[in-house]
């Protein structure tokens, strides 16, 4: 068999099979679970308050509709729009102005917070537990009433203050600022002119009713619980919370982690995210709960305990982050002080090629001012830093076409005697010093390039309903084209994304993706060897069909790969003395093979 069309298939199968075994085959590993959380207590209206004695038992959550009826107060920037509800303080309204649910006009605003009372209501709130010299009942509730001071609409020029007195000589503050982007900060206080001194721990909390309506449930993409504790990071999915270690009581399951110095926990969707965030450098408890009983989720941040003497006052500030996960912003307020917060974003097993990856393609998005042909340039990158192994393989490659009359020659010598065919073939090899399996390295090396490019296309926002040109509206989506109604010219819609059909009718980037495949296979003649020229002539085909239903980004990078290495490996060959016969190839495929003559 040549030896060069031996390291070819090879490779290719090779390619395949890793891909087909590992979008099957390896979901990521299992998180380890940490100890048992504290109990928690919780108000008639659900929103849960953290326990300091772990011997109180917690009861699930029920929603009201007093937080519908309480007066709300607007929030407003340029990428925000919602409302915070009087009853609790909560911030439990909340809409993304610069994200379209879809492409289509008039598409609404993607909806991240809801109140309580709606379907998936999902929201933050704050507040104080109870250790010494102050009753429960006299600290505010997620079903306390407070009433605003001074600005009555939160903005970034216009922070608002909300007060409530317990009328037992606590007077309790909450400030709240809201910056350009996503980050509010949430400073709490509290007033001491009861006579005596007293001890409390603020926290704040995030909870979920139920899985998220558009929870994608791809192993390749993290859902669900994200948090940083001390530089390490931990994701939990939706599902694996309800397999808490379970306090058998109250139907509550939880995971505790003391932090010592710097961390947050929150929730993460595929492109959105809110999160608590306490001070740098403040211990805390992080903790997840899941209460069956309500199928709702439950992230929080409880602070370390506060003492506050008779007439004295003291402040704990936190912060919290409500919206899309933007490279730009999340990577600006890691460099304010929140460690570890770039890595909200799901990187992956390959991070250390994920990160570098969208990296460039971020930069070259912002030079070039279009992610399609960013990725282009990603590619031109990509194959000139493999260029000195490619170069040696493309030119090993040559030589053997050169040595192609020597081997030959030795196949008749040999007869059938393979070990001596082989024998001489390696002799002939060190003499030439030629590599028969250089020729697979770059293919090789693409694999874990081509899945760390598809995991930043399918992961990161900013390349959510990215255009490219024509019909590509959205490079993080399959080419919506189709076959079946001619690419667009014929007047009716193409199959649904997803179908059986669409996977049949394709669209024009597939085809140009099998044809770029295809077209490099002509670089050499087809294999005598009947099994290899058969398996040469399906692999394009297959890939074509089997990526079609890719993001249209990764099948540009694809074919952008293509079409770089087929000039790379015709000029280096051409340099070193052998000339494809492209044209010839491409005619000789197209030509019936007579049947061979028996008897």
């Amino acid at each position: 068999m040549d030896d060069q069309n031996r390291n070819l298939i090879l490779a290719s199968v090779l390619s395949f099979l890793v891909i087909v075994v590992w979008f099957i085959f390896f979901p990521p590993p299992e998180p380890v679970e940490q100890q048992q959380d504290a109990a928690i207590e919780s108000t008639s209206d659900g929103s849960a308050l953290p326990s300091v004695d772990t011997e109180q038992s917690a009861s699930a959550p029920a929603e009201v509709t007093s937080a519908e009826e309480a007066p709300r107060i607007a929030i407003s920037n340029d990428k925000l729009r919602g409302t915070i509800s009087l009853t609790g303080g909560r911030i439990d309204d909340l809409s993304l102005l610069d994200y379209k649910v879809t492409l289509t006009e008039g598409a609404e605003d993607v909806t991240l917070l809801r109140p309580v009372g709606q379907k998936g209501a999902y929201y933050a709130a704050y507040g104080w537990a109870a250790l010494s010299g102050v009753e429960a009942g006299n600290v505010p509730t997620p079903e306390t009433v407070w009433s605003v001071e001074g600005n009555n609409a939160l903005s970034p020029r216009t922070p608002i203050k909300l007060v409530w007195d317990n009328g037992a000589g606590l007077r309790f503050t909450r400030k709240i600022a809201l910056d350009e982007d996503y980050l509010f900060t949430i400073t709490q206080g509290v007033e001491n002119k009861s006579g005596k001194a007293i001890e409390l721990r603020p926290y704040g909390l995030v909870r979920r009713a139920g899985e998220p309506s558009d929870l994608k449930n791809f192993f390749i993409l993290h859902e669900g619980l994200v948090r940083m504790s001390d530089g390490t990071l931990a994701e939990d999915s939706y599902k694996n919370m309800r397999n808490y270690d379970v306090n058998q009581r109250e139907g509550t399951s939880a995971e505790r982690i003391e932090v010592t110095e710097d961390g947050w926990i929150g929730f993460t969707d595929h492109f959105w995210m809110t999160t608590l965030i306490p001070q740098p450098g403040t211990a805390f408890r992080s903790t997840a709960k899941y209460f069956a009983s309500a199928d709702t989720f439950q992230a929080e941040t409880v602070l370390p305990m506060v003492s506050v003497a008779d007439g004295s006052a003291t402040t704990v500030t936190s912060q919290f982050f409500a919206g899309a996960k933007e490279w730009d912003t999340i990577r600006s307020y890691q460099q304010a002080g929140v460690k570890g917060f770039i890595d909200s974003i799901d990187w992956g097993w390959f991070f250390f090629l994920t990160k570098p990856i969208f990296f460039v393609l971020h930069y070259l998005n912002q030079l070039i001012g279009n992610m399609g042909w960013a990725i282009i340039g990603l590619t031109l990158l990509i194959k000139a830093l493999l260029f000195p192994l490619a170069y040696k393989s493309y030119v090993s490659m040559a030589k053997m076409k050169e040595l192609q009359p020597q081997m030959e020659k030795l196949k008749e010598q040999a007869g059938d005697d393979r070990q001596k065919l082989q024998q001489g073939m390696m002799e002939l090899y060190k003499k030439e010093k030629v590599n028969p399996a250089s020729g697979c390295l770059p293919i090789l090396l693409q694999i874990p390039i081509f899945f760390s490019l598809y995991k930043v296309i399918f992961v990161t926002l900013e390349l959510r309903h990215a255009p490219w040109v024509g019909w590509i509206k959205d490079l993080s989506a399959p080419d919506p084209s189709s076959l079946l109604n001619l690419f667009g010219l014929l007047p009716f819609a193409g199959p649904e994304p997803g179908s059986l059909l669409a996977f049949i009718a394709l669209g024009i980037l597939p085809i140009l993706l099998g044809v770029s495949m295809w077209l490099q296979q002509k670089l050499n003649p087809a294999p005598t060897d009947p099994t290899q020229a058969m398996i040469f002539a399906w692999m394009p085909w297959v890939f074509m069909f089997m990526l079609g239903s890719f993001a249209s980004g990764l099948v540009i990078y694809w074919i952008a790969n293509n079409m770089i290495t087929f000039s790379q490996q015709y000029i280096i060959m051409r340099s070193q003395g052998y000339k494809p016969d492209v044209f010839g190839n491409i005619k000789q495929s197209f030509k019936r093979k007579k049947p061979t003559q028996k008897g």
